[in-house]
């Protein structure tokens, strides 16, 4: 794995130094990943000239028609309760993606609809069980672009870094992984205790997968499709009858997606990220309760992979992902 930081001052959308260019005016730029259309209205231009509408540092080239690589990105964002938050969210993306898509988790408030009212061409997904795991499973089987960039809904992630991310990939990562703990990164957010678990839990996932994180609990990531299979995710099976949850639906999900493209040997570049407070609601993350969801995650993973590899080597059935019931059972004998 190798690790990057992506200066700040290259958070600007298509720009030269890129070779990307984002045309304007009614004049469109085709890709050449898959002949996609992006533009941006001429109107949202000419407000910004007035002072009526602020681009927030949004540079855009204007320049004729031409044929520049670049790949569809899609934003995939979990959502719950989230309406509050998702004007904030959508101000940040940035222009010429693919698509966006809400994975709504069966919101009581207005986030879809707020979704719709904010971008008419959202697409939203409604997720088959419960937990971010398995929204983002959702999210990642229901994408058509090149790129997936998983972003969160409450304002802690800044979707303007996308490009940060992107450039990563394009020089040559599988994935690209957030970390607040790189020059140019930050946190206003994580407390001392989190900072210190996650230090521990990042050590242990070096010395156990080899790895290099630097922050290995930040679900701030940015990967090429054709990779989802790697994470062995469930998107499809209905909720268990005895009302127990399928591994990697809940938050070990980030935990669990780090460890499996680190043992397969995926390119892994660490992208440098701010995370911002939470801006509406309350968080759901506890410190004592998550770490411990973390650290059973890092046991299970690399117990399974240990088996599988061996079991590969032998050429035995056995080769598997864990599943539900394998799971349980590991957690029940080492208890």
């Amino acid at each position: 794995m190798r690790t990057t930081a992506v200066s700040p001052s290259g958070d600007a959308w298509l720009l030269s130094g890129l070779g990307r260019l984002i045309v304007v005016g009614g004049e469109q730029a085709a890709t050449k990943f898959s002949r996609q259309s992006s533009s941006i209205s001429g109107s949202r231009l000419d407000a910004a000239k007035d002072g009526s509408q602020d681009l927030e540092g949004e540079q855009v080239a204007i320049q004729s028609f031409c044929d520049v690589p670049w790949p569809k990105v899609s934003v995939v964002i979990p959502t719950l309760n989230e309406a509050r938050n998702l004007p904030h969210v959508f101000s940040k993306l940035p222009p010429a993606l693919h698509e966006v898509i809400i994975v709504d988790g069966h919101s009581a408030d207005d986030t879809v609809a707020t979704a719709r009212r904010l971008r008419p061409d959202v697409r939203i997904i409604k997720q088959s069980r419960s937990g971010k795991g398995n929204a983002l499973a959702c999210g990642f089987a229901a994408a058509t672009g090149d790129i997936i960039a998983m972003v969160d809904a409450d304002g802690s992630a800044d979707p303007a870094e996308i490009p940060r991310f992107v450039r990563a990939l394009l020089d040559g990562a599988d994935f690209a992984k957030g970390t607040r703990f790189a020059a140019g990164g930050g946190s206003s957010d994580i407390t001392r205790l989190r900072r210190l678990g996650n230090r521990m839990l990042s050590g242990l996932v070096n010395v156990l997968c080899g790895t290099q994180y630097t922050d290995l609990c930040y679900g701030y990531n940015v990967f090429w499709r054709r990779h989802v299979p790697v994470f062995g995710l469930d998107a499809e099976s209905p909720v268990p009858a005895d009302g127990t949850r399928i591994w990697g639906d809940g938050f070990e999900v980030e935990t669990l997606i780090n460890i499996r493209i680190a043992l397969v040997g995926l390119d892994v570049t660490e992208v440098a990220s701010y995370e911002h407070p939470r801006i509406h609601g309350v968080s759901n993350l506890n410190a004592f309760r998550d770490g411990w969801r973390v650290l059973r995650t890092i046991l299970v993973e690399r117990y399974y992979y240990s088996r599988r590899r061996k079991a590969l080597a032998e050429n035995d059935s056995m080769a598997e992902l864990p599943n539900r019931r394998s799971v349980r059972e590991l957690v029940s004998r080492s208890r």
